[in-house]
């Protein structure tokens, strides 16, 4: 598989939380410069940075509230669709239109090959920077969005080919262009047929999972998270804006909400969570996208010597189940 150099932002954004890790890191790369300058030996002060930095790394990464991860899974380095397909899927032939409408650059379909193995991906895309988000909405669909990825699953059914659905949206375009063609009721309709596609489905939250946004893709027989995702019927910017009139309550109902991938799990709303290197996706993009992979091939591998009637009872069942276990989740 191709190895390649994957497009960041020029410079990495550090979180607020983040800070502290930041200055040591600076820190570090001011004595590595200076190394290089001087005829002092640095050796020791270079190694105590570099501790410095792996434990402070640690620590934080190990304390994040629920609201650190949702700013984690919104990172702008954090590893988007585009960098998956550059960086983990090989000979991709992208897919365009919904045979009705027209094409949602933010909904991207096609064929690739992951670990050998030839799929469909269906995948939502944000976009890097400014101009390529402004095309991409931020990664909420339009109605054509819906209706392209549900044309291109009929396709992969035909053909005998596997489903990955790789997730990361705020949630679905809000616009009065978007309800008036049918975004409601395109959803819904993906939300039911894939029930019956006759292939094995695997979902992927990879970063932001907003509400029916989300779900429009994400009826799977596995459904997994990345550590630092977020996946819920609603922001917790939203959620604070309806409860309290105000945005200032996000942290609050970030923890009502339960939506970071461990809870999820505990839940029963997902059936694993990948891990994240320590220091987040953003910062070894790689890693994280070959864990992905890695869970990825294991689904499917275990998914294909499944019987299809029994696949497909198993995914309705899956779902039944997940009505009483989003139940236990507590209102703010």
């Amino acid at each position: 598989m191709a190895r390649k150099k994957l497009k960041t932002s020029s410079k990495p954004a550090a979180l607020p939380f983040e800070q502290p890790i930041e200055d040591v890191r600076n820190r570090l790369k001011e004595l590595e410069s200076l190394a290089g300058k001087t005829a002092h030996d640095l050796t020791e002060e270079i190694a105590f940075y570099q501790e410095r930095l792996t434990t402070l790394t640690q620590e934080v990464y190990g304390g994040l509230t629920a609201w650190n991860r949702v700013q984690v899974a919104r990172h702008p380095n954090r590893p988007l669709t585009t960098d998956f397909i550059q960086y983990l899927f090989t000979d991709f032939v992208e897919l365009h239109g919904d045979g009705l409408y027209g094409d949602d650059p933010a909904m991207v379909t096609g064929f690739a090959t992951l670990e050998g193995r030839r799929l469909l991906l269906v995948a939502q895309r944000k976009g890097r920077d400014v101009k390529e988000r402004l095309r991409c909405h931020f990664g909420s669909s339009h109605p054509e969005g819906y209706r392209k990825a549900l044309s291109k699953m009929r396709l992969a059914e035909r053909l005998q080919l596997p489903i990955v659905c790789l997730i990361n949206t705020p949630g679905a375009y809000p616009g009065v262009g978007a309800e008036e063609r049918g975004q409601a009721r395109a959803i819904a309709e993906n939300i039911h047929e894939m029930f019956g596609i006759q292939v094995p489905i695997v979902v992927v939250v990879i970063g932001e999972g907003g509400s029916g946004g989300a779900l429009g893709i994400a009826i799977g027989d596995r459904v997994g998270m990345m550590e630092n995702a977020w996946y819920s019927v609603i922001s917790p910017e939203g959620c604070a804006s309806i409860l309290w009139h105000s945005a200032d309550g996000k942290e609050e109902a970030a923890e009502a909400l339960k939506l970071t991938a461990n809870p999820m799990h505990d839940l029963g709303l997902v059936d694993q969570v990948i891990p994240e290197p320590v220091g987040g996706a953003h910062a070894h993009p790689k890693e994280a996208m070959r864990a992905v992979a890695e869970q990825i091939d294991l689904w499917l591998t275990e998914l294909e010597k499944l019987p299809m009637d029994a696949l497909l009872e198993a995914r309705y069942q899956k779902f039944r189940t997940i009505a009483s276990a989003g139940s236990l989740v507590t209102s703010p």
